[in-house]
């Protein structure tokens, strides 16, 4: 687990390493770069999670389970937001169901935290939390990363899938997102991407996403205008920041 600079959590923890690009907002992703910048540090869990491609480096596809962290929540006392797998995706394909129960286990023991689980397969996390009879709970929020309206169905996945807190990380947002149905979504996290390859942001695209928030009563949380250099761009919209956190019902 480590501290991180991400606006809306304070730690994340990465019980996974490794991933696989599967739609457009998967394209620059920045887990990639860190994993390569980490295997050539020679840290052994990110080994062989990359390959170069051109003159970027893209993911291989494996996965790899890291029992060695699972059970570090547990020995944090301190109250934290936790990003769950910032380097990877909790319902990839090839991790498997019984380590999710796992992960489930260690998040139901340590409510003193609040743990964002973020997922671009939402179908795969229906599916494996209704067959497994994983509880919803208050500390534990569900989500989906939405780049664009192609995507869109994602939504509908979370709304079915058994939570208290659901959210959307609209991030890298690459397109307009204007027809997104927020009933049911308690939370929306809106992000330009960022580096070097990064896409522009179309304030018209926060705007639509903003009124959509005010029309469901959803949190809205404006993240960033990212490009090649996102401190330069800031996180300031319509000359303020916008912070809001969901609350439980």
């Amino acid at each position: 687990m480590a501290e991180t600079s991400i606006e809306w959590t304070d730690a994340t923890w990465n019980p996974v390493a490794g991933c696989l690009i599967i739609t457009p907002g998967c394209t620059n992703c920045y887990a990639m770069r860190m994993a390569a910048r980490l295997e050539a540090m020679g840290v052994p869990k990110y080994a062989g999670l990359t390959r170069k491609s051109g003159n970027r480096y893209i993911w291989t596809g494996k996965v790899r389970l890291d029992e060695a962290s699972l059970e570090t929540p547990l020995k944090w006392r301190k109250p934290r937001k936790i990003f769950v797998n910032s380097m990877s995706d909790l319902f990839h394909d090839d991790v498997p169901a019984e380590f999710i129960a796992r992960v489930w286990d260690v998040m139901q023991r340590t409510p003193q935290h609040t743990y964002q689980i973020l997922t671009k397969r939402p179908e795969r996390m229906r599916e494996v939390i209704t067959s497994l009879d994983l509880p919803a709970l208050e500390h534990v929020w569900l989500g989906t990363s939405v780049e664009n309206a192609a995507v869109l169905s994602r939504l509908d996945d979370l709304r079915s899938t058994p939570a208290i807190i659901r959210f959307v990380s609209f991030e890298p947002l690459i397109g307009s997102v204007a027809t997104a149905d927020l009933r049911g979504i308690h939370w929306a996290i809106v992000g330009g991407e960022s580096g070097p390859r990064s896409r522009p942001m179309d304030e018209k695209w926060v705007d639509e996403i903003r009124l959509n928030c005010l029309a469901t009563g959803t949190a809205f949380f404006f993240k960033q205008w990212g490009g090649k250099n996102k401190k330069a761009t800031g996180r300031t919209y319509l000359n303020r920041t916008w912070d809001e956190l969901p609350r439980v019902q």
